[in-house]
């Protein structure tokens, strides 16, 4: 059973028993001992292939995808990490992180990220060439990402437009162009976003607050509870409406309901002061996205 040294890093687990000492800083550098971050870029993508399949999703084009998340995430949380290493030692819940703790050198960092993006590449190299294109635009909304808590209480927006980018890309990469489908997911992934990263900044509020970070958890506040219903809602009638463009069958809409009482259920029960709680709700997102997949699938396969 994994244990916790110093907020999130989570000790006694496959990490530590499997690895060379020495590549474990990188391992926990890329969050590969927290899969929850994978799971979350890696849904829109297995969504928007669902929704853009003739009948099953491609197996091997989800399996591409799978790998690409994991990558991709490693990457994005390298260069979160180097950006963000001065805060990071600041906070509890981070100063044991690699970079912010000393571990790993922020010139090491960089180039264990140069690796990763190139890894990263080399899957997007799989896919036609529309979406190779849609994949390259995505690292212009990606890098500025970690910036965003500088200037604004909603860098969870940001977050909204980056994480979900695999909306687009699982439809370009099935069918070769873009169309309304999978727009409307994406805008829906982005509310999806918009609420689940919400809960997750509640858990640093506090130190967040002493250090100058700007987030959705401190804009919001006590008002953060029918903000979430309202991310949520959002979330749910556009999907259904993604559901409608794509011409899904009927038994996309009562498991996307499942969805959306599984959403409102985290937005409702959260104890949005209590830093475990707001964990547990953000990582029950896997469910949310497990559920959503299995409606898109069912929907595309019964139409």
């Amino acid at each position: 059973m994994a244990h916790t040294l110093i907020g999130d890093i989570p000790l006694g687990n496959w990490v530590d028993r499997l690895l060379p000492a020495a590549w474990r800083p990188y391992a926990r550098l890329a969050r590969l001992d927290r899969p929850i971050g994978s799971w979350l870029l890696l849904f829109p993508g297995w969504w928007s292939l669902a929704l853009a399949a003739p009948a099953w999703p491609d197996l091997w084009r989800m399996a591409l995808f799978a790998l690409g998340a994991v990558i991709m995430r490693g990457a994005g949380c390298v260069f979160n990490d180097i950006a963000d290493r001065e805060f990071d030692a600041k906070v509890e819940r981070t100063r044991a992180r690699p970079i912010a703790s000393g571990a790993v050198s922020p010139l090491k960092a960089g180039l264990f990220m140069g690796f990763l993006l190139l890894a990263g590449l080399v899957i997007l190299l799989q896919f036609n060439k529309v979406a190779i294109v849609v994949g390259a635009v995505s690292l212009a909304v990606i890098f500025p990402y970690p910036f965003m808590k500088r200037i604004t209480y909603w860098p969870q927006a940001w977050l909204g437009l980056t994480f979900t980018w695999g909306a687009l890309l699982g439809w370009v990469a099935e069918r070769g162009d873009l169309d309304w489908p999978a727009l409307v997911l994406y805008a829906a992934c982005f509310f999806w976003a918009l609420g689940y990263d919400t809960i997750y900044a509640h858990q640093d509020k506090e130190d967040d607050a002493l250090i100058g970070v700007k987030s959705t958890a401190l804009r919001l506040g006590a008002r953060t509870r029918p903000w979430m219903f309202g991310f949520y809602a959002m979330t749910a009638l556009l999907m259904a409406l993604s559901g409608w463009l794509a011409g899904l069958a009927w038994p996309f809409y009562p498991i996307l309901a499942l969805a959306a009482a599984q959403a409102f259920w985290q937005a409702g029960a959260c104890d949005y002061d209590d830093s475990a709680d707001c964990l547990r709700k953000f990582k029950s997102n896997r469910l949310f996205g497990f559920l959503v997949l299995a409606a898109m699938v069912a929907g595309r396969v019964a139409a």
